[in-house]
C-alpha cells in the first residue's frame, strides 16, 4: 500500500501585489512527507475550483495550516473590526465546510494555529480578535524581530488534561511550545473539548467529542522542527497513522 494522500489547506497570496498564487509553507509540506509519511497535496482554497466532496475523495486526511488571514467574524456571528486583521473568504468557504464533513465522516483532520481556530468556528465556536488585549493574557504573537529560530523558539508551557488524548500522546502532562498567534478561542463549540491551556488560560489544544476519527488540533506551530521536536513529532506521527488507517479502510471497501 502506498503512502496516504494528505491535503494541506493552502492560502492565497499576492506576489508583487498583483499575481495571485495558492500555496503552503514548506515546513508543513516537509512535516507531512517526512514525519506523517504521507504524500503532501497542496489544496487551493477557492470554492469555484474545488468542491468538498471531490477533496474528500482524493485525500485521506487534511492538515489545516496557519495563515496570515483570520477567519471572518461573520462565520461566528460577530461584526468585523480592525483588530480582526485580514480575511480570506475563499479559505473560509472551503475549510469550514470541509472540517464539518470530515468530522461527520471520520476522516482525519489536524488543525494548526488558524486551522485550530477554524475547527472551533466550524463546530459552532467563536474567537477573540486579539488575545493580548484581554486582562491577564500574554502576548502570543510572533516576535517582530529575530531569525526564524528565534521566532519559533519555545516560549511557554501547555498543560494537558490528566489522562486526556494529548497527555496520552505526549506521555507528559506539560510540554513547551512556540506561540505565534493573535487570535484565540473565545467560546468553544458545543462538541469542542479544550484539552490544553497556556499558563494565562489561553486554549492551546482541542479535539472533537464523540468524533469517529482523528480531530486533534493545536494553537501553536508543530510544523517547526517537526522531525526532531519531542512535542511536534508525536502529533504528526499520530496524524499520519490515522490517515493510513483511513486509506486502508477505503481500499478494503473499494475491493
Amino acid at each position: 500500500m502506498g503512502r496516504p494522500v494528505i491535503g494541506i489547506i493552502g492560502n492565497g497570496h499576492l506576489i508583487n501585489n498583483e499575481y495571485l498564487v495558492q500555496g503552503a509553507g514548506h515546513m508543513n509540506i516537509q512535516a507531512v512527507a517526512q514525519v506523517s509519511d504521507g504524500v503532501p497535496l497542496v489544496v487551493p482554497t477557492d470554492p469555484d475550483l474545488v468542491s468538498v466532496a471531490e477533496l474528500m475523495d482524493v485525500c485521506d486526511g487534511f492538515l489545516f495550516t496557519g495563515g496570515r488571514p483570520n477567519v471572518h467574524p461573520e462565520e461566528y456571528g460577530e461584526d468585523p473590526t480592525e483588530a480582526h486583521g485580514a480575511f480570506d473568504r475563499g479559505r473560509d468557504r472551503v475549510a469550514l465546510e470541509l472540517i464539518r464533513a470530515c468530522v461527520d465522516r471520520g476522516q482525519p483532520i489536524f488543525g494548526i494555529c488558524r486551522g485550530f481556530q477554524e475547527v472551533n468556528v466550524a463546530m459552532g465556536g467563536s474567537l477573540y480578535p486579539e488575545i493580548r488585549d484581554l486582562p491577564g493574557r500574554d502576548n502570543h504573537r510572533m516576535p517582530p524581530d529575530g531569525t526564524l529560530e528565534e521566532k519559533f523558539a519555545l516560549r511557554h508551557e501547555v498543560s494537558f488534561t490528566e489522562g486526556g488524548p494529548f497527555h496520552r500522546l505526549m506521555g507528559a502532562p506539560r510540554v513547551m511550545t512556540n506561540t505565534l498567534h493573535g487570535q484565540g478561542i473565545k467560546l468553544p463549540g458545543p462538541r469542542v473539548v479544550i484539552d490544553g491551556h497556556a499558563p494565562d488560560g489561553t486554549p492551546e489544544a482541542i479535539y472533537i467529542a464523540d468524533a469517529p476519527g482523528f480531530t486533534l488540533s493545536v494553537q501553536w506551530h508543530p510544523e517547526w522542527n517537526a522531525a526532531a521536536d519531542p512535542v511536534s513529532r508525536p502529533l504528526f506521527v499520530a496524524f499520519g497513522d490515522a490517515c493510513r488507517a483511513w486509506s486502508a479502510g477505503a481500499l478494503r471497501k473499494a475491493g
